[in-house]
């Protein structure tokens, strides 16, 4: 699998991870494909900054040198990375904007899932509505923390839980016979092949400053990502 590389210097490398692409060597299964094994075949030296869930599209951070990663490491850590996701979800928080403030633990029942819980760490993630339509919305997400799933289950918590997401979502699949419930239009089988058939999640924007001098990059979503836009547009307008 090639993996777009949107801007490199001599410091850290942008990539435009694809959805389905693991970020870093899976610690079950170190065979399984991933951007960091496939990356480090073409460097001497690659540090992993951050990652993003393996169904989640868009930008990632990998350093090239180890001052630059302690760099960017502890400015992950401080919040001084600026990133912007976009989601499709179910429904529509009331809200055009806000935030969502819930502490996040790991589920002692459902080893990988993740809880609102009390006693878990603290969780804040900003949203703004970019595009309501009839039963579903597109929003623009920003993560001040970096929790597990977080983006995830705070949405799912809010009654918007992101389109196909297979452990807080609502359905595995989603196509034009899902925008189009409602319509008494004829459905044919074209109609029910899926747009998209995984978390509609796309890491969108990333804005950092490094050794004095600042780093803004914006990578648009990919082709089932539009596609779903582009019915949801078509059929589901207010």
């Amino acid at each position: 699998m090639a993996i777009p590389v949107i801007y490199e210097d001599d410091h850290f490398i942008v990539i435009n991870k694809n959805a389905g692409l693991l970020s870093i060597p899976d610690r079950f299964d170190a065979l399984k494909e991933n951007a960091y094994d496939l990356l480090s075949k073409h460097y001497e030296s690659l540090y992993t900054v951050h990652r993003i869930d393996k169904d989640t599209s868009g930008l990632m951070i990998f350093a090239k040198d180890a001052d630059s990663h302690k760099i960017l490491n502890d400015a992950f850590e401080q919040h001084q990375i600026q990133k912007t996701y976009l989601a499709l979800t179910e429904s529509q928080p009331l809200e055009d904007s806000g935030r969502i403030e819930l502490a996040i633990a790991h589920s002692i029942s459902h080893p990988g899932k993740m809880v609102i819980h009390n006693k878990g760490k603290q969780s804040i993630t900003d949203f703004k509505v970019i595009t309501r339509w009839k039963q579903f919305s597109l929003l623009e997400l920003s993560p001040l923390t970096g929790r597990t799933h977080q983006i995830r289950i705070h949405l799912m918590h809010i009654g918007c839980p992101i389109i196909c997401d297979p452990i807080y979502g609502i359905r595995n699949q989603f196509s034009i016979a899902d925008i189009k419930r409602h319509s008494k239009l004829a459905k044919n089988d074209e109609q029910f092949r899926p747009l998209i058939e995984r978390t509609a999640l796309h890491a969108f924007g990333l804005k950092f400053n490094l050794f004095g001098k600042s780093h803004q990059f914006e990578i648009e979503p990919p082709k089932d990502f539009r596609a779903c836009i582009q019915q949801l547009n078509k059929w589901q307008s207010i």
